[in-house]
């Protein structure tokens, strides 16, 4: 491209960079204000995090040794009692008698199987089938898991480590799965993880969640949001949070004196807080005018609201 091609589009830029600082120049700084009163509300401290459905104890019934599946007597979702039969199995070489048998007829197929008993597969614990996917007539070897049992299906959450001290067993929580967001589960805090985790570059810590009861709708792997409650108050004096101001190292609102245009700042003692309002625990009462001073940014458009770089329009 030669010298005298490029210089329109070099004046082009030039003229673009200035329209763009003449609009960036014309923004204008805008105060809003707004007068609210304390008031005397419920506030809950939480910390929030993310977890997973897991079962507490996760039990995968291998049998003793390789062979055939014959008949499973279980579905996932069921409830198993300890000693319970919940499936029926041949060894290799039972199942080669069997087939053998069955080409012979009836009444040696009966033989043999009264013969040489299968092996029942028996659920060691009180539990709920998770996983019962093994079809009858499949091959199976010692380190297969034919059927998985859980006692009780609970809520990992991971924790980040500058939150962990605030967390207690015992401690009560609300559970909101993905799946089911209104509905929530109350749960209280069943063990806390001594050994910490690196997940995206972050420290955080394990701790299980046992809901008071597990709905019907629990599956393993689901995502879940909880709610740790840190500390619960009710009727307390609070301000919004975008009231204070800090500075100093010190708390401040601004509060209305009287019929003067300027607010007084006022140093204040602060409580616990939320996602919205903070406890004030001294320096204003539910009398006081609290001003909130917010700012804003105008940026006028020129030719009566049309863009700046578009032609105007004839008339």
């Amino acid at each position: 491209m030669s010298n005298n091609t490029k210089k329109p589009f070099i004046y082009l830029s030039i003229l673009f960079a200035a329209a763009l600082l003449a609009g960036c120049a014309q923004k204008k700084e805008a105060e809003e204000i707004n007068e609210v009163r304390p008031a005397f509300v419920p506030i809950h401290s939480v910390i929030t995090t993310t977890g997973t459905v897991l079962p507490q104890n996760r039990l995968e019934i291998k049998p003793t040794i390789n062979g055939r599946v014959e008949k499973i007597l279980v579905k996932e979702g069921e409830d198993v009692k300890t000693g319970q039969i919940i499936g029926w199995m041949s060894s290799t070489e039972r199942a080669a008698l069997l087939d053998a048998a069955r080409a012979k007829g009836e009444e040696s197929m009966k033989y043999w199987e009264a013969a040489y008993k299968a092996i029942p597969l028996i659920a060691p614990i009180d539990g709920e089938v998770i996983v019962a996917t093994t079809e009858p007539g499949q091959t199976v070897t010692s380190a297969d898991a034919v059927i998985v049992l859980s006692d009780r299906l609970i809520v990992r959450a991971q924790v980040d480590e500058t939150d962990i001290g605030k967390i207690k067993n015992g401690q009560t929580a609300e559970i909101a799965l993905d799946a089911y967001p209104d509905t929530k589960i109350k749960a209280t805090v069943n063990h806390i993880y001594y050994e910490s985790k690196t997940v995206n570059n972050v420290t955080i810590y394990e701790v299980d969640l046992a809901p008071e009861s597990v709905p019907e709708f629990f599956r393993s792997g689901m995502n879940a949001n909880i709610d740790f409650t840190i500390e619960d108050k009710s009727g307390v004096l609070t301000v919004p949070l975008d009231a204070v101001v800090k500075e100093k190292g010190g708390d401040f609102v601004y509060v209305k004196q009287g019929d003067s245009k300027e607010p007084v700042k006022q140093e204040v003692k602060l409580g616990i807080s939320d996602e919205k309002d903070v406890e004030v625990v001294s320096g204003i009462t539910a009398d006081d005018t609290v001003v909130i001073r917010s700012r804003k940014y105008e940026v006028p458009t020129a030719q009566g609201g049309s863009n700046p770089f578009m032609p105007a329009r004839r008339r």
